[in-house]
């Protein structure tokens, strides 16, 4: 959402009270006997965030006509599902700060995210075993395990200099659209949908997620650290050659090339500001930028094939709007 714009101009004002009841279905499954479960998984999940993966299973379902209460549970699943993800993720990638604070791996140590993780991936399979729709248990079981293979390969890349455009879209897809096409087809699935409405909603959240992680990257070298809520240069510490620095390469001098080629491979940030520099002179942030584009019209061509109402006018306008995202 840019600067000038009323909140309530955002697309996820017209499930505002939808995931005021999601949060109640959170509250209630988080119930665990086990204290410090339940401690560190309202500190995760009460950090905010944008919830986006939830709320794009409501919009969906909003666009296609489908108001039961299942949707309630599902985007719940959908929420832990993604919590454990980055309870895994932080304690994986070593990250101290997530959304302004300290990780949960920071304040409560590595065993205990880990495990906690388990609990909410381990809690969100018996909530979907509730709903007692086969269909529903397949495509999250295979989201759940094509990200978990995402997450290896992406270790797999790590210090991977010679990583290219296709392979790191790979990553992507696995690792972080691949929730976003599932909250998507699951909203179709309760809806009832068709084969063909099913895809289109897939094929939206699929663009939709790729284009939100395209634009993540290029605010790790063009962002703000008070509005990022992250330490910048994460990623090049980490070794991960994402697309800034991939077309930095491709676009580069010899001379560029190298220093970028050497900060992956080592994960050395002492050269952060000047690997930036390289990143904005060769208009790496550009190129990068409209790969993110060319998703967001992706998810707006998927999104015509809907019903025209406010709703599916909300998942035009979260596409369009993703463009402009600062944070």
């Amino acid at each position: 959402m840019s600067e000038t714009q009323h909140p309530s101009d955002s697309p996820l004002a017209l499930v505002a009270a939808d995931m005021a009841q999601v949060d109640e279905v959170i509250a209630q499954r988080l119930a665990s006997g086990v204290p410090l479960v339940g401690e560190v998984a309202q500190y995760i999940i009460s950090a905010g965030g944008k919830r986006l993966r939830p709320a794009l299973l409501l919009l969906v379902c909003g666009a296609l006509g489908f108001r039961g209460p299942q949707r309630f549970t599902l985007a719940a699943v959908v929420e832990f599902i993604h919590t454990a993800t980055l309870l895994h993720d932080d304690v994986v990638d070593e990250s101290t700060l997530r959304r302004g604070r300290a990780t949960a791996n920071e304040s409560f140590g590595n065993p205990a995210s880990v495990l906690v993780g388990d609990f909410l991936y381990s809690r969100a399979f018996q909530m979907m075993v509730e709903l007692g729709d086969m269909r529903i248990m397949q495509i999250l079981a295979d989201a759940t395990n094509v990200i978990a293979e995402g997450e290896v390969l992406q270790l797999m890349n790590m210090h991977d200099a010679s990583l290219d455009e296709a392979a790191y879209l790979r990553v992507i897809r696995s690792k972080t659209a691949k929730l976003f096409e599932a909250s998507a087809r699951l909203g179709a699935v309760l809806a009832g949908g068709d084969d063909a409405t099913e895809d289109a909603c897939a094929t939206y959240g699929q663009a939709l997620g790729t284009a939100f992680q395209v634009i993540d990257d290029v605010l790790d070298y063009a962002g703000d650290v008070s509005e990022m809520g992250k330490n910048l240069g994460d990623d090049l510490r980490e070794g991960k050659a994402t697309l800034p620095l991939i077309a930095a390469m491709q676009r580069g001098t010899a001379q560029q090339c190298a220093l970028v080629r050497e900060a992956i491979e080592t994960g050395a940030v002492d050269r952060l500001d000047q690997i930036a520099a390289i990143v904005r002179n060769t208009g790496a942030l550009e190129v990068t930028r409209q790969a993110a584009a060319d998703e967001a019209q992706r998810a707006l061509d998927a999104a015509a094939a809907l019903p025209v109402n406010a709703w599916s006018g909300g998942l035009l306008q979260l596409a369009a709007q993703l463009l402009q995202r600062r944070s």
